[in-house]
């Protein structure tokens, strides 16, 4: 039996939370380079920069707020990617 660390589960729940803050009105000046930012922590490589620089753009115009660019990247990352990810740490029960 094998048993794949929470990580990806938190990150799920973190990315879902990060989203719906980039959803409050009026915060996006702040929100768009923070949110740029986090992403690039939350997703190492070029893939990351990408996302994060996609997250930027995705903020800071009006209008696109309803767009979920933190839960896009982990299924990316986790569902449709045939890279397996870094940070995903496989434990082996015997």
């Amino acid at each position: 039996m094998t048993l794949k660390n929470t990580s990806k589960n938190k990150k799920l729940v973190l990315s879902l939370i990060l989203d719906a803050i980039g959803m409050i009105p009026f915060i996006d000046i702040v929100w768009a380079p923070f949110s740029g930012y986090l992403m690039t922590k939350m997703y190492k490589g070029s893939k990351g920069k990408l996302a994060g620089i996609f997250t930027f753009i995705e903020e800071i115009i009006p209008g696109t707020d309803f767009i979920p660019s933190f839960t896009i990247m982990w299924f990316y990352t986790y569902v449709f990617s045939s890279e397996k990810p870094s940070d995903e740490t496989v434990i082996d029960v015997s």
